[in-house]
């Protein structure tokens, strides 16, 4: 039983990645739009299992999601952007974060995983540029996401469309009884 519970700690400590991040954001903040060139331009480079899913806030069927979000994060207020790492919750963007965003990141990395992303940083401070292109797929590491749309909002847009279907199916009917009826008066001439 031992070996068994070594076995799966040993599997858990190898499987750990950098924790994801998930950001709500508005289109129109400043802040988000530096928060996001921070992460796309830098912590994926840095770090190369993490990802970025971006929620846009604005949209109606994000706004559940985002509310659960600052509730459990204990944020009063619904200002954005607000980002999830992991078990760690950090709302608005400054540049004096960036130490705190990595430390979030990294939270849960092995010796080996952290020294890697020590490496990419450093190579990255020294060529931005060259080891941007080399490493090109993280630009890939950004994941736009929209909540589907509630089943409420399907039943109305199903009820528009049977709506729709009928009152074409009655013009149709309607066509059909004005041309009979006009070949049967010519057929009485």
């Amino acid at each position: 039983m031992k070996k068994i519970v070594s076995l799966l700690g040993l599997l858990f400590v190898c499987s750990a990645n950098a924790a994801d991040i998930k950001m709500y954001y508005s289109p129109s903040c400043p802040h988000c739009h530096h928060a996001r060139e921070f992460i796309m331009g830098t912590l994926v480079y840095e770090f190369p299992d993490m990802t970025l899913t971006m929620i846009d806030v604005t949209k109606p069927e994000n706004r559940p999601e985002f509310r659960t979000a600052v509730e459990n994060c204990g944020f009063e207020s619904g200002g954005v952007p607000v980002m999830v790492i992991g078990e760690k919750c950090e709302q608005g963007y400054a540049d004096f974060m960036q130490d705190d965003l990595r430390a979030a990141v990294s939270a849960d990395l092995t010796a080996e995983q952290i020294a890697v992303a020590k490496s990419n940083k450093k190579a990255l401070a020294e060529n931005p540029e060259k080891f941007k292109s080399e490493h090109a797929s993280r630009a890939k590491a950004l994941i736009e996401y929209s909540a589907p749309a509630s089943d409420e909002k399907k039943n109305d847009n199903d009820e528009l469309n049977w709506r729709f279907i009928g009152l074409i199916a009655l013009v149709a009917l309607a066509g059909v009884c004005l041309l009979r009826k006009g070949k049967t008066k010519q057929e009485k001439k």
